[in-house]
């Protein structure tokens, strides 16, 4: 077949980017032919939280990447959507997480499929954000009408979904994070984030944004001090803040955190991930609200054990008492988990049951899922 894939690509970084390249590639290793049209202009500065939206370094050399969308300029999307129309591929394949995005690719959408031949999906990771704004719906509304054919990565997607379309919708869950590498020595990952292997570390990792819920786990970890339990124990922040950071540290400060919090408040480059992974015990998403999590794959890339917080469909993912527990999102809740998951012989066997979970979380998997979307919207 022919595909062509919009959303976000190199220059742009993240999991978002990450994503679409992969399956980019496992297309490609199929025998299709495959292009990815991605951003001249992804977010305007001014509506940019973080310090930078692009990564240096070149290309993956075995795709094929142009950067053609500008998401603010409606003439651009009418030239990008006609082009499309005319190269005739016989899908597009969008990355759907936010409706900033709805007017451009809703309008391009619209262009392509004209030529009565391209069919347009949808891999979808949001629907309704976690930050809300009064444009949401009709927004969601604008795009989502236009997509012949979805794969969504959790049941509560599917059910939001289901209030703005009826086209085909299969479930595939959120797959591995290979291009991080592999697991390394603990001793070898202390040394490379220039900290004492002979300590034992919990992580928070990611973007910070306050429905992440980083002030529940400050919360819960001035507890478990309070009480004296893990002593030898500290929690790794590793991520850059999208969101007001002081309200954070002056959380830090008044519970007297600061020998116990180690922040490392920056964007983490790919080729730093697997130190974090490997030298953490436990990775905690005490999320307060949720869809899925890019986080959990990449725990489960390192068999790395998790706590999670019972909201959206991160329990999907992560079952309770097999690779990490499932908790209520609460400072107390979280604080629970923590202590039990340091429990004797609990963090070696749910590492252990990590390595058969992950088995199910496969890019064959979500690409053939994609393909029999496609196949479904042709016999419509």
């Amino acid at each position: 077949m022919k595909i062509t894939i919009l959303g976000p690509a190199h220059p742009y970084r993240g999991g978002l980017a990450s994503i679409m390249q992969i399956m980019a590639q496992v297309f490609q290793r199929r025998g299709n032919e495959v292009d990815i049209k991605t951003f001249t202009l992804q977010y305007p500065s001014l509506l940019f939280p973080g310090k930078s939206q692009t990564v240096d370094g070149p290309a993956p050399e075995d795709l094929r990447i142009e950067r053609r969308l500008n998401t603010v300029n409606p003439f651009n999307w009418w030239m990008l959507g006609r082009r499309i129309c005319r190269e005739r591929p016989d899908f597009v394949l969008l990355k759907y997480w936010t409706p900033f995005m709805a007017p451009a690719f809703g309008t391009v959408a619209r262009l392509v499929r004209r030529n009565g031949h391209t069919r347009v999906l949808c891999q979808i990771d949001n629907v309704e954000p976690h930050e809300h704004h009064l444009v949401d719906r009709p927004f969601n509304r604008y795009f989502l009408s236009t997509v012949d054919g979805f794969v969504y990565m959790s049941e509560q997607v599917h059910g939001e979904l289901k209030e703005y379309s009826s086209a085909p919708a299969l479930f595939s869950p959120h797959p591995l994070f290979e291009n991080f590498g592999q697991r390394v020595d603990r001793g070898e990952a202390a040394v490379r984030l220039g900290l004492d292997p002979a300590r034992r570390y919990l992580l928070f990792f990611g973007l910070i944004r306050d429905y992440k819920g980083l002030d529940i786990l400050l919360d819960a970890w001035a507890g478990i001090k309070n009480r004296g339990a893990l002593p030898d124990v500290r929690l790794i922040v590793a991520g850059e803040f999208y969101t007001d950071e002081k309200p954070y540290l002056r959380r830090i400060e008044a519970h007297g955190l600061g020998e116990e919090v180690i922040l490392h408040d920056r964007f983490i480059p790919d080729g730093e991930v697997k130190y974090y992974f490997s030298l953490a015990d436990c990775v905690v998403q005490p999320y307060k609200t949720a869809t899925q999590s890019g986080v959990t794959q990449i725990a489960y890339q390192f068999s790395t054990p998790m706590i999670v917080t019972d909201v959206g469909g991160l329990k999907e993912i992560v079952p309770d008492g097999r690779v990490g527990y499932v908790c209520p999102p609460t400072a107390e809740g979280v604080a629970d988990a923590v202590e039990r998951i340091y429990g004797e012989g609990v963090l070696e066997r749910f590492a252990a049951n990590c390595l058969e979970e992950r088995k199910r979380f496969s890019w064959e998997e979500m690409c053939s899922r994609i393909e029999e979307v496609y196949r479904l919207t042709r016999k419509q």
